[in-house]
């Protein structure tokens, strides 16, 4: 786990501001959804993605592909998106 030296406190309900830059680096925008994990002294939060949610397009459907046993969910476009870009990367 990597420190970010910073530091907020809980506030009188509970309350913990997420700084922007973080906000920012991790894609979480105004009221997304977050899912809270417990790891035995830590709380880990973690923006959250519906289940059958495309990996690279955001796109929620039940005919998306489930790849590595699960690990990764691709849309159609997701899909092709991905393999356009591992020619681009093979070919260079």
């Amino acid at each position: 786990m990597k420190s970010t030296g910073i530091v907020r406190k809980v506030d009188e309900l509970g309350r913990v501001v997420i700084p922007i830059e973080l906000r920012r680096t991790l894609g979480i925008a105004q009221k997304d959804a977050l899912e809270i994990y417990v790891d035995e002294d830590k709380i880990i939060l973690k923006k959250y993605m519906p289940n059958m949610t495309c990996s690279i397009t955001g796109d929620v459907s039940d005919e998306n592909l489930r790849l590595i046993d699960g690990k990764l969910i691709l849309s159609p476009d997701g899909a092709q998106q991905l393999i356009n870009e591992i020619q681009d990367k093979l070919n260079k």
